[in-house]
Parts: C-alpha cells; structure tokens; sequence
C-alpha cells in the first residue's frame, strides 16, 4: 500500500503546532535529529520537512500530495494546487506599514511610494486592485529595516503581535490578507492516495471540532428542560438523565469556545444550576 506525502516547514512554529495536531490525529511519528523524511508508524503517511518557501513548488511538481503551510505561502507562490482546510493556528496577517513620523489618511498615500516586502506578487495585485501607482522593493528577510535604512518609504511584511513594527519605529495602517495555517493539495494526487487523504482528514476535522468545543455537564428542573435543550443545538439533542432528586434532571451537551460566556448566561438565566465545563479531546459527528 502506498503513502501519502506530507509537507510541512523543516523548522519554527509551523512545524511544531504541525507535528502537534498529527500527534492530536493519532498519527505516530518517530522524527530523528536532521531526518528530512520520516514515516509514521502506525498511518500510510510519509513527512518531508521543508524550507517553508519551497513547498508550494514540491505540490506543484507533484513530489508530496499535501502540506501544511500558511495561507499566505501559497497566495504568494499562485501555483496549482487546492487548500482543503483552515486549521486554526499560525494566524497572521499581511499588511502594510509606515514609520512613525509619516502620516497616513487613506489608501491614496501609497501613490508613488517605494514599499519594501517579500511578497510582491500579493502586493502588486493588491495595488492594481485599487489602481495605486507604486514601486515594490523585493527584500528576502528584515523588510521592517528598509524605511529606516532609506531603501522605501513603506514595507508589506507579516504581521503577528506588532512587536517587530513597533522596535523599527513602524506602525501598521492597513491589513492586506488574513493568513493561517491550512492544508492544501496536488491537483495530480491520486485516487489511491486521496482515499488516504480523506481519512486523514476525518480525523483533523474531529480534533479542530475538539477545540472549538467544550463538554458541559448541568441540573435543571424538569419544567426547564425544553428551555435549556434550545439554547444547546451544537449535538443534535441533550443527554438526559433524572436525578435522585424527584423534578430535577442532568443534561450533558456541547457548547462552542467562541460563544462560551454567552451560553453559559443563557442557560442560568433558564434555569440551569452546578455547570461543569470539560475539555474535549476528539470530536466526532
């Protein structure tokens, strides 16, 4: 039986949050000091570790079948392959900056100015889309410096924190691409290998379902149960299980992380009493 073939960055964060939700996906990886290639022990998958800028051309020359990069990468490279998920983590974003002793009103100001960045071909569309006229600067690596060094007059560049602009006495005026992490594909995998993909995939999307997602445990009256059962659509229907106590009942559901607070008041104000809330490992639908 074949393997797939995944990319993912040979070093950083990337890799790491990478190889975490493998791990979160059951998949077993034994990764030696300076392997480049492993293969899993226990899932049909084979990990090449990558520089990060090379690994949209190994998916266009079909040398791995997938990859994990960010969203940003594979903008950039506009090459032909699929992205397939957003998976949640190595969130940035890219925008443009300006230092601190120049002012910024609106998109107009960046008519005739020299912007420093590595990703031009994301900018230039970005320009051409609001007909701005500019010059692009292409630098590999510590754009924040160019303005200060008097190469350009503004930089395209990665964002996180803001913690980089701020030390180059930069600040950020406009977000041109939200970026994170993904998994994307070959055009050419084949069939045999996308029925392999779509087991790994089953399983990303039960852990990314996980995070998002908490256990909730709860008593009510037995007059509140229609109420509560209402406000908790994330399962199909509540678990309900009487009490000891004669008119009281536990229900046992899920809630969504981004609602949490919401929820929770929601279903004190209905009638809901001793909440317990437990992280949830996998999920599955």
């Amino acid at each position: 039986m074949s393997s797939i073939r995944l990319a993912v960055q040979k070093s950083g964060r990337l890799k790491e949050e990478s190889l975490h939700l493998l791990k979160s996906a059951g998949i077993k990886i034994s990764n030696g000091k300076d392997r480049l290639r492993v293969k899993s022990s226990n899932f049909p998958i084979e990990i090449y570790f990558l520089r990060n800028s090379d690994i949209p051309q190994y998916l266009e020359d079909n040398v791995v079948d997938i990859a994990i990069i960010g969203q940003n990468t594979l903008i950039e490279k506009s090459l032909s392959y699929k992205e397939i998920i957003p998976l949640g983590f190595s969130k940035c974003r890219l925008s443009l900056a300006f230092p601190n002793a120049v002012s910024f009103d609106n998109i107009s100001d960046l008519n005739g100015k020299n912007i420093a960045t590595s990703y031009p071909n994301t900018l230039r569309q970005f320009l051409a889309t609001h007909e701005i006229q500019a010059d692009i600067h292409l630098i590999s690596g510590s754009v924040e410096i160019a303005p200060n060094i008097g190469l350009s007059d503004a930089i395209c560049d990665l964002v996180s924190t803001g913690s980089t602009l701020f030390k180059n006495g930069l600040y950020e005026v406009m977000t041109i691409l939200e970026s994170e992490a993904c998994l994307a594909k070959s055009v050419r995998i084949t069939d045999e290998r996308q029925a392999i993909l779509d087991k790994l995939i089953f399983r990303i999307e039960a852990v990314l379902r996980a995070k998002n997602a908490k256990y909730i445990l709860l008593n009510a009256p037995n007059s509140a149960i229609d109420d509560i059962a209402n406000i908790l659509p994330v399962l199909k229907s509540p678990t309900i299980l009487p009490l000891a106590e004669e008119g009281w009942s536990s229900l046992h559901s899920v809630i969504l992380e981004d609602r949490f607070w919401e929820i929770i008041d929601q279903l004190k104000g209905a009638g809901a009493e001793d909440i317990l809330i437990i992280p949830i490992e996998k999920m599955v639908l």
